[in-house]
């Protein structure tokens, strides 16, 4: 018969080497996550920016040639489209029909651009139709049909105030997280006041800068997608847990900034994220100011639906995993109340959701009655009293989950009291203990913005017959 080797780990559990792979896999996964997502998202779209069927109004009945010979020199750069006369040009880029114009003319021949719509666009269309009209023999004149705000020489203004807005929504919801005292409606309400707080602030210091123009409509805009990354990233963090910041932020950071058209035009961007910029919140709100400030409102009620989806979106998430720990709740107490044990998990418990940049939470015991800023808030308190109700000092007080695995102990101080911090949301065992007492042990519901207390009344452990003195 043939010897059988055991493996290391099934005689002394995981090898040293196994353990530090896995180690380093759940710790450094986020970083290697943001590395490769910065190489793909942003080196990619940004390294070699090129017009990708930009559209153009021509005046005259030159358009189809023109057509022709910029097909030829930069195939799929720009689509043309015919326009009666010079004024017909100038409306197609004012009112969004075009993205630049051109007028034919032996002597002048006009260009009109929006700035508005990102200056390196600008600079390849002036460079493009400079060429042409020196062809015919002519100087071309630059004529801005939507020029920025006096503060905004490059046109990029507009995308830093909408990021300004965009990653602090997602790290407000990152840090509500450690609110372990607030429930799941006063996380919402906070998220809305800060959603307000924000877009105010930002629209008024990006006037102040001169930024952007006098349009207060920007402010419910700009509050919207405050709302879109806020709701729908919280909305999020019950069904992707630990996974959580990798896909709120390959959401809302490396996906939506490059195909938002701010800082390079949308045009100028590979087919994926042009295909990306009707649906994402940052390239929508980016479009809506557009919209207001420069382009007498066109299109603004579209890219406001856009927004609104999102945030019903967030809305629908959030719900939904308010119906789910709910089930889960009533299936446990229902076990509970038959006396069945609860389903023992197989798999290794998951690890709590954690944002690499913020430490969320963590069981933890705390000081009964001082409370310092900065300090977790306690979610589990209570008093341990002896026969006669006198406090008893020095007891243990043992935490554990649903799994048998201990979360945190605490000893009880002079007055008898403990409290406890960070406890996961869902039922835990509490066992008080102590040498020479009977320990007692309670199951108690935790729950964020819910601070549950547990007192003990713990009876002296009887001392058997003949034997000595128990000493502490």
């Amino acid at each position: 018969m043939a010897e059988h080797k055991a493996e290391p780990e099934s005689a002394g559990g995981p090898s040293p080497l196994r353990v530090t792979v896995r180690t380093l896999a759940e710790t450094l996964w986020f970083p290697a996550f943001f590395f490769t997502g910065f190489l793909v998202c942003y080196l990619l779209p940004f390294h070699n920016p090129v017009p990708h069927h930009v559209d153009v109004a021509v005046a005259g009945p030159t358009a189809p040639q023109l057509e022709q010979a910029l097909e030829k020199k930069s195939p799929g750069a720009f689509d043309i489209h015919q326009v009666p006369d010079a004024r017909a040009a100038h409306d197609a880029v004012t009112g969004r029909e075009a993205t630049a114009a051109y007028v034919p003319d032996a002597q002048h021949p006009r260009l009109y651009v929006a700035k508005a719509d990102g200056y390196s666009l600008e600079s390849v269309l002036q460079k493009t139709f400079t060429a042409v009209a020196q062809q015919s023999g002519g100087q071309l004149q630059v004529h801005e049909a939507a020029p920025t705000a006096p503060g905004d020489g490059m046109g990029t203004g507009l995308f830093y105030v909408v990021l300004s807005c965009t990653i602090p929504s997602y790290v407000s919801v990152m840090m509500l997280l450690r609110a372990t005292t607030f429930g799941r409606r006063k996380k919402v309400l906070t998220l809305v006041g800060i959603g307000a707080v924000e877009s105010v602030v930002a629209f008024f210091v990006a006037r102040a800068m001169d930024v952007i123009p006098n349009e207060p409509l920007a402010i419910p805009l700009i509050f919207l997608m405050t709302q879109a990354v806020a709701q729908t990233s919280f909305g999020l963090v019950p069904f992707f847990k630990q996974f959580f910041p990798g896909v709120a932020m390959g959401l809302f950071v490396l996906l939506s900034m490059p195909s938002s058209g701010g800082a390079i035009p949308v045009q100028m961007v590979p087919g994926f994220f042009r295909a990306l910029h009707p649906i994402m919140p940052m390239g929508n709100l980016i479009e809506a100011l557009r919209g207001i400030f420069y382009f007498d409102g066109k299109d603004v009620w579209r890219h406001a639906l856009v927004l609104c989806a999102w945030v019903v979106a967030g809305a629908a998430l959030i719900a939904l995993g308010a119906w789910k720990e709910r089930r889960a709740a009533r299936k446990e107490a229902e076990a509970e109340a038959s006396g069945e044990e609860p389903q023992a998990v197989p798999a290794a418990e998951e690890p709590p959701v954690e944002d690499p940049s913020f430490e969320l939470p963590r069981p933890t015991a705390v000081p009964p009655r001082t409370h310092r800023l900065g300090q977790q808030a306690p979610t589990l308190t209570g008093r341990v009293t002896d026969e006669r109700g006198e406090p008893v000092q020095g007891v243990a007080i043992t935490v554990t989950g649903t799994h048998g695995r201990e979360l945190v102990r605490a000893i009880t101080d002079p007055n008898g009291e403990y409290a406890a911090a960070g406890l996961p949301d869902e039922f835990v065992n509490v066992i008080a203990s102590s040498p020479d007492r009977l320990a007692a042990v309670a199951r108690v519901r935790a729950r964020d913005g819910h601070p549950v207390r547990q007192d003990f009344r713990l009876a002296r452990r009887p001392v058997p017959a003949g034997a000595g003195p128990v000493r502490g």
